[in-house]
């Protein structure tokens, strides 16, 4: 039994279709089944038993001789959100308890950290332990994220497999619920469909020029082969980078996007709103040596290549994952 908290959600969902296509449907999924256009995001797939998430821990207690591996991908994943006590409750209490069980029934556990944790890269952007103490991340979701992952490296007692994944700039199928907080990709999608034109932040630092700002954007099928591998690994415990290792800019994001869509380029720029500038990060790139170094060899997608998948395969008309 393989357990999916977020099952719904977009990696989440997109994880229990990579199990099926390898053969597990004895998939339990765990989220807040109350979005309609979320649980879009698993029909048609196998699963032997949904689980509400304010459920989850004491469901463990009692079907924990059952359970394989838990991958943990549910959280409050709104950069944007500044209740603090929703993330504290959700990132980072919930995160915890899952731990302790996980620890306790010896079940190994993935769980999802983000990117957003490493802040502006003021300490590079590597995955070793000790540099987490220094992070200084950006919003209160990083914090948030950054705040569990300090945890569990103190913790005496951890399960005896785990791993925290800092995934990068995810884009890919099964996002059509995310609204503003979706990957540029698909808001690039949605405003050259409708208007043949695409606008990108301005650059406000010298050092970049408009549409230049680099991201380390990484297709969610590249995420689930590395989840499944750590799945069957179940050694090297610690936190991980997931990205490609290869930045890429906003121009060539968007021109991969009109050229699947068959549509000719018109990009203009626009100020990058006040409040969000001096938040802003021009360049984040994963160092993936760590993961490299542990077994996992296959290659990222390239951008071109994930950009016209997703595009032609789902975006055009409306399939999922």
């Amino acid at each position: 039994m393989i357990v999916v908290t977020g099952s719904a959600g977009f990696i989440g969902s997109c994880m229990v279709a990579k199990l099926n296509q390898e053969g597990f449907n004895d998939v339990v999924l765990v989220d807040d089944f109350s979005n309609p256009d979320k649980n879009k995001n698993f029909e048609g797939k196998t699963f032997s038993q949904k689980v509400d998430r304010s459920k989850f821990i004491e469901w463990i207690g009692e079907n924990h001789k059952f359970i394989q591996m838990i991958i943990h991908l549910g959280a409050r994943t709104d950069t944007t959100e500044f209740d603090r006590e929703i993330l504290n409750k959700l990132n980072l209490e919930y995160t915890k308890q899952v731990f302790n069980a996980c620890t306790e029934y010896g079940i190994s556990l993935i769980y999802a950290s983000s990117a957003a944790t490493y802040g502006l890269g003021e300490f590079g952007y590597n995955d070793d332990h000790d540099v987490v103490y220094k992070l200084k991340p950006l919003n209160p979701y990083g914090e948030s994220k950054n705040e569990f992952d300090k945890w569990a490296l103190q913790q005496p007692h951890k399960p005896y497999f785990w791993a925290g994944l800092k995934f990068f700039n995810v884009y890919g199928p099964n996002e059509y619920h995310k609204g503003r907080m979706a990957s540029v990709i698909m808001h690039a999608f949605n405003q050259i469909k409708a208007t043949e034109k695409m606008k990108l932040f301005r650059s406000h630092n010298p050092d970049f020029k408009d549409g230049e700002q680099l991201r380390d954007f990484v297709y969610v099928k590249d995420v689930v082969d590395v989840i499944f591998f750590l799945m069957n690994h179940r050694k090297d415990s610690g936190i991980y980078n997931l990205g490609t290792g290869n930045a890429r800019s906003f121009l060539d994001l968007t021109r991969n996007t009109f050229k699947a869509m068959g549509i000719p380029e018109d990009i203009s720029f626009v100020d990058t709103p006040a409040d969000i500038r001096d938040k802003y990060q021009y360049f984040t790139e994963a160092n993936m040596a760590k993961l490299r170094s542990i077994g996992f060899t296959k290659p990222f997608t390239s951008l071109e290549a994930g950009v016209e998948d997703y595009v032609k395969n789902y975006l055009t008309n409306g399939k999922y994952m």
